[in-house]
């Protein structure tokens, strides 16, 4: 049933206000009618995802923790992964995309289907939906398509939609594919409001042109006002998308980037983005992120708004063992506790992978060494001193580590033992200056 928050306690009128006190708004059709629209009976609502990667980001993220907020409030979500739109792709502002084929498609699909599903509720009352635009756009012809959708799609309102309107003035223009692709999404809500009474579509600002294609569309053909409604576009503290067009995505399949990158990025955040990334991106209530502000302003040193933020979400797209595994990695590697023999090589190659050294080729690789070589000359290789003399001169100081222990001869050598995992020997420099070297 809808309602089953009490947003009154919780500090809020209604889990729109909810919402946009949480920045997660940024665009919306009719104000009252949408919030007279959420305040209501249960709707159903969908958003869409194409399986253009074989990975969603924290991009779509942002969608899926919109559609967890409406669910939890008693709507019914749909998750629309594009079958259909995921073999064209939404024009984007770089570039014509690169086509890819049905089997790769259709793959990616099942791997972004089994992502939402660890986000969204998918039992109880009101579960989410799963639906691919594939299977009433594939058994379409061309003329049923002019005719019984195009028709009712005008040129200049087309051309008039920002990001046609920013390719057309490119030196690559738009090929009529992916302009095409605004009438496809305007078709998946009509038949989402036609066959499941959906009302509400959601999407990123970027996408507004097509989230209205929809809206326009079923207006015309049905006389019936619908709902949109936008997020803002999510940035780095250089005002950077985060997303896979922009070559930074931070990716949700662990495949991909690992629970430990994914949890270091989140814990490195500064504090000047704290408030708006725990309201966007955790369901912490309104009084925990305001305790945590006030925790960052008094006493920033202990990162407290940070370390929720990390485990929050971290543990929401990959769970709490992993969450885990990678805090207590985290730890190991700084002698801050933990065991560093019992971290799983695959957490472990992934905390390591900063460390890695430039080659002479320029790419970056772990250094190597091998059984019976010296920390002294493994540290310089690794990149922590500059000559073996600096090296020695910082382990007589006791100032040098081997995986977490303490090196007190100049002359140690490197055993098979050392390698953790079979791989990995961890150097450590006083407290924070990390090396580490790979058996060669």
């Amino acid at each position: 049933m809808a309602h089953v928050i009490d947003y009154k306690e919780a500090g809020f009128d209604s889990v729109l206000d909810e919402l946009e006190w949480r920045g997660l708004i940024s665009q919306s059709t009719d104000r009252e009618r949408l919030a007279e629209t959420l305040d209501g009976d249960p709707i159903t609502y969908y958003c869409g995802f194409d399986p253009t990667a074989p990975s969603l980001h924290i991009g779509n993220l942002v969608q899926l923790i919109i559609m967890r907020h409406l669910q939890a409030a008693g709507h019914h979500p749909i998750a629309l992964v594009g079958g259909a739109t995921g073999l064209i792709g939404d024009p984007r502002q770089s570039g014509e995309r690169v086509l890819n084929s049905k089997d790769i498609v259709a793959g990616w699909c099942d791997r972004l289907r089994a992502q939402i599903g660890e986000v969204l509720v998918q039992d109880g009352a009101n579960p989410v939906r799963f639906v691919s635009n594939y299977d009433w756009t594939a058994s379409m012809n061309v003329i049923d398509f002019l005719r019984d959708v195009g028709k009712n799609f005008r040129l200049g309102t087309m051309l008039s939609k920002d990001i046609v309107a920013r390719r057309l003035n490119s030196e690559e223009g738009i090929s009529f594919t992916e302009f095409s692709y605004q009438v496809l999404q305007g078709n998946d809500y009509l038949h989402l409001y036609d066959n499941f009474d959906c009302v509400l579509e959601l999407g990123g600002s970027d996408q507004w042109g097509n989230l209205t294609s929809g809206l326009d569309l079923i207006h015309k053909v049905r006389g019936v006002n619908v709902n949109v409604m936008a997020s803002p576009i999510i940035t780095d503290a250089n005002g950077k998308k985060f997303g896979k067009s922009e070559g930074n995505a931070v990716w949700l399949d662990p495949t991909m980037l690992s629970p430990y990158r994914f949890y270091q990025f989140w814990i490195n955040r500064p504090d000047a983005e704290m408030e708006s990334l725990l309201k966007a991106f955790t369901f912490l209530p309104k009084q925990e992120i305001e305790r945590l502000m006030e925790s960052t302003a008094t006493n920033p040193g202990a990162r407290e708004a940070q370390r929720v933020l990390a485990w929050e979400v971290t543990s929401l797209v990959h769970g709490e063992d992993a969450t885990r595994q990678a805090i207590e990695a985290s730890a190991a590697l700084f002698g801050r506790g933990g065991d560093l023999a019992a971290i799983g090589v695959d957490t472990l190659e992934a905390a390591l992978d900063g460390l890695k050294v430039e080659n002479e080729e320029g790419a970056k690789v772990f250094a190597t060494a091998t059984v019976g070589e010296r920390v002294s000359e493994a540290g310089v290789r690794a990149g922590l001193f500059k000559s073996i003399s600096e090296a020695r001169k910082t382990i007589a100081s006791g100032g040098v580590y081997l995986n977490n222990a303490r090196v007190e001869d100049q002359e140690r050598l490197l055993g098979a033992d050392d390698f953790l995992q079979g791989r990995f020997a961890l150097i450590r420099r006083g407290k924070k200056a990390l090396g580490v070297v790979e058996l060669g």
